[in-house]
């Protein structure tokens, strides 16, 4: 199989419209979520949230349109004939808001027309709805079909914007605070929403060099699992999320001990972090090394929340250090030693990444810092 590599990215959230924005902030333990006003969480018992405050759609375009359009501007341009993946998940929330009378209705696919039209690409692609665990699910199998030589370009692209429909949901499953959101500590008690895009730009080697691209990172090994267990809860042992990073370590050719840091899920509910912790614990043992999440800075990105994560540990790869958990005070006994408050240092060479979403889906990235 040919080898695979993120070759552009670009990230927008309430901390910035740019990586390096979002690092920077991120590093300072910085978060952009505040107390919203409620036509963003109307009917909801939270009412914090991370919110892009100028996001101005075009005619005939709408709010996830408009935080789109941030990373795609810095996305362009991609290689002729580039297959298109969208994996956002709420597009159509401000269309059902307004009664199917005001917003303009989108669906996956139409968003991923209009992303082909916008970039150029011929219209070839794919759209994925895969819960929480969305763009994550994307990359893995973008990065699948590059492998196995069906195309040689691949962009991934997912865009969600904080709406009361959204917030409502998590409301009415009581998983969001009212307070702050603390991934993996001991007193967390719910997530909060936020606004948020990603494109990842993936590429075969030959591709990247005929286009004068550089190879940021390896997509060295992906897995997909489900527990199968519950509509919206995850297993507690964490078996899905103990197969999907198995798989994706097997394929990497790697054991544990190779990787060297985890980018988190991490969404601050008392279920979800309680599951992953376990599942860190199956696979790793009492091995203890750098693990984070972005949650408490961003918010829930939605269907864009594993293109953020991948987007933010290529970063990390780079800058061989990872940021803070924001929120966290007093980590879970399983995150001792292993979650922080402060920016953490690793030899940056391998990272996973994992996401996780209802319906028990689960999926798991490993990537690899290319040697120049």
């Amino acid at each position: 199989m040919k080898a695979v590599y993120i070759v552009k990215q670009a990230v927008a959230t309430g901390l910035g419209s740019s990586i390096q924005e979002n690092w920077d902030r991120l590093i300072k333990g910085e978060s952009a979520i505040a107390a919203v006003a409620p036509r963003h969480a109307n009917r909801s018992s939270g009412r914090r949230a991370a919110i892009i405050a100028d996001l101005v759609p075009d005619a005939g375009e709408n709010r996830v349109c408009a935080v789109a359009r941030r990373v795609l501007d810095r996305i362009r341009p991609v290689p002729p004939n580039t297959c298109i993946v969208w994996t956002g998940l709420k597009g159509n929330a401000e269309y059902i808001e307004a009664g199917g009378k005001k917003a303009i209705p989108f669906l996956p696919e139409h968003y991923r027309r209009w992303v082909a039209e916008l970039l150029d690409t011929g219209g070839r692609g794919l759209d994925i709805s895969a819960a929480c665990a969305s763009s994550t699910v994307g990359l893995a199998i973008g990065a699948q079909k590059i492998a196995r030589e069906e195309y040689r370009s691949v962009l991934v692209c997912a865009a969600d914007v904080v709406t009361g429909f959204s917030a409502a949901g998590f409301s009415a499953l009581k998983a969001l605070t009212a307070s702050a959101c603390r991934p993996f500590d001991r007193a967390r008690d719910g997530m909060c929403v936020g606004d948020g895009a990603a494109a990842l730009l993936l590429a075969d080697a030959k591709t990247a060099a005929d286009c004068k691209l550089d190879r940021l990172a390896q997509v060295l090994g992906w897995g997909i699992a489900t527990d199968a267990i519950h509509i919206t809860g995850p297993a507690r042992d964490g078996r899905g999320l103990v197969a999907a990073t198995e798989m994706a370590m097997g394929m990497a050719g790697m054991p544990p001990d190779d990787v060297q840091a985890f980018c988190a899920h991490g969404t601050g509910t008392v279920f979800n972090d309680g599951m992953e912790l376990a599942a860190i614990e199956t696979v790793y043992g009492n091995r203890l090394f750098p693990i984070f999440s972005i949650k408490g800075a961003i918010g829930h990105t939605l269907g864009a929340a594993g293109g953020i994560d991948a987007a933010i540990s290529v970063h990390a790869l780079a800058k061989k250090r990872v940021p803070p958990t924001v929120g966290l005070k007093t980590p879970e006994a399983k995150g001792v030693g292993r979650v922080s408050n402060r920016t953490q240092a690793f030899d940056g060479r391998t990272i996973l990444t994992t996401n996780s979403g209802f319906g028990g889906i689960n999926a798991a990235l490993v990537l690899q810092s290319v040697d120049s």
